[in-house]
């Protein structure tokens, strides 16, 4: 019996004839071919060639820079608006050497009337002492007479805490009036000098 049993063993593991192997893979090659086909209609567009992300790349490049140049003549003409040349008075600030102080903050007052009043950044203050020149103020004015008063806060000799004041009377005639507030060492006293400049 144990023979039997043995023999029919055998037999349930024999190789398989090679026409029911085709017969029973053909349906999962053919399922995995159409599955690979159905994939391949989902599967997205190809990215575009490197020549057309350039070109695309170039327009968008093109468009910025329009819109760059817009902004800049929209600003200028909101400004001629704004403040026309006949009224307009324009006030900037500028640094020299800048050894015996260090700016915090800047005040203006135009005929008693408070206009500005800008507290600044390290790297603003770095950048009057390397020479920039910043426009603190702009706005309109009657012609006559004027007077500007600024105050200046920040650091002193000794970093002490530092306060002064400079005052310009002028006159606005008709026409773009710019005046300067010019902050700079007096080596002969070590200490700052704040002055006003008017630009004829």
């Amino acid at each position: 019996m144990s023979a039997t049993v043995t023999s029919e063993f055998h037999m349930s593991i024999a190789p398989a004839p090679i026409g029911f192997l085709s017969r029973l893979w053909l349906p999962v090659l053919l399922a995995c071919t159409l599955c690979g086909v159905v994939r391949a209609q989902d599967a997205p567009a190809p990215a575009p060639a490197p020549a057309e992300n350039r070109a695309l790349d170039s327009e968008v490049q093109d468009l910025k820079k329009d819109v760059v140049d817009l902004n800049k003549e929209l600003f200028i003409l909101e400004e001629e608006l704004l403040f026309p040349a006949n009224t307009q008075v324009a006030v900037f600030v500028s640094m020299d050497v800048g050894e015996f102080f260090a700016l915090d903050s800047v005040q203006l007052k135009l005929d008693d009337k408070e206009v500005s009043n800008y507290l600044y950044t390290p790297r603003e203050a770095d950048a009057l002492l390397k020479g920039g020149v910043q426009r603190i103020y702009v706005g309109n004015l009657k012609t006559g007479p004027h007077e500007l008063v600024a105050f200046f806060a920040g650091k002193g000799p000794n970093a002490r805490d530092y306060r002064r004041g400079a005052t310009l009377k002028f006159e606005k005639s008709v026409g773009a009036k710019y005046l300067e507030l010019r902050i700079s060492d007096r080596q002969r006293k070590a200490q700052p000098e704040f002055e006003i400049k008017d630009w004829e």
